[in-house]
């Protein structure tokens, strides 16, 4: 008895990717395992977007593991609001403005920052964005990472004052500019959960601004983006981002002023993760 699935040349390919090719084909439609897979993928790409983030959790993590975390929560009061008004994902609550600024001050008050605009270098935010899966999933396993050489900076004589890391709900990627503001931050990382596709609902996306404020423009940040096993690796990433935020704080500007030519060092130098300021 012949197979009734018609089989696509492309599917030795399917080794290489994730993508959805050489599905094949049954009479005039899918045969049943990838229209099963199809469905599946959707709904979890459905469920990332409807998923509150767990931040009470993600926080405990991330404080296990040796961060300092402060709670921030955008002007969208749920899920329903923040999907239907992204405008409001950008800005952050009164209740949040007001603890975020007073923590902000009891730093610059406890260590003397401020006078002269030694507050935190870096300041670390992770939202959940579109896809809370990924920011559960992602984030800690990449901030790990990129801990990793921030320390091999300091060993190196060329140490990075380190902000506590936000964990903000209903955020958008702006949001990370006003919490960087009022925490004094020189340069924000908000890595939050990318918009979700067929075969990628945990994919988390890094972007990095430099003198980060309310009303910052895209052309003002650098991305990386993809963060996953299944895409960008976590090592891949931090090797990114340090790159980036040292480039960063040598130049002092991100966005399209800084070329990410990092994966020029992996050729020269697999174990890159430290570069050499100039």
């Amino acid at each position: 008895m012949s197979d009734a699935v018609e089989k696509n040349p492309w599917a030795g390919l399917k080794a290489f990717t994730n993508a959805r090719i050489a599905l094949g084909r049954a009479g005039n439609g899918l045969p049943t395992a990838p229209l099963l897979a199809f469905n599946l993928s959707h709904a979890q790409a459905r469920d990332a977007v409807h998923q509150p983030l767990d931040a009470e959790a993600l926080r405990r993590e991330l404080e296990n593991a040796g961060f300092a975390t402060l709670a921030a929560q955008s002007a969208a009061p749920d899920r329903e609001h923040y999907l239907r008004r992204p405008d409001l994902g950008r800005r952050l609550s009164d209740e949040s403005r007001a603890a975020l600024d007073e923590a902000g001050r009891a730093s610059r008050d406890a260590n003397g920052i401020g006078v002269d605009g030694s507050g935190p270098e870096i300041v670390f935010v992770v939202g959940d964005g579109l896809s809370a899966f990924a920011a559960a999933k992602q984030a800690l396993p990449l901030l790990q990472a990129v801990r990793e050489r921030l320390n091999a900076d300091a060993g190196a004589g060329r140490g990075w004052r380190v902000g506590p890391v936000g964990v903000a709900r209903q955020a958008r990627v702006a949001l990370g500019d006003e919490i960087g503001e009022l925490l004094g931050a020189k340069l924000v990382a908000m890595l939050i959960g990318e918009r979700p596709g067929l075969s990628s609902p945990d994919s988390l996306g890094v972007y990095l601004t430099w003198a980060p404020k309310v009303g910052c423009h895209d052309a003002m940040r650098n991305c990386i983006s993809n963060v996953r096993p299944e895409g960008l690796p976590y090592e891949g990433a931090a090797h990114k981002l340090h790159y980036l935020l040292t480039h960063a704080r040598r130049l002092g500007l991100t966005g399209v002023g800084l070329k990410d030519d990092s994966d020029a060092l992996l050729t020269a130098a697999p174990e890159a993760g430290r570069i050499e300021s100039s």
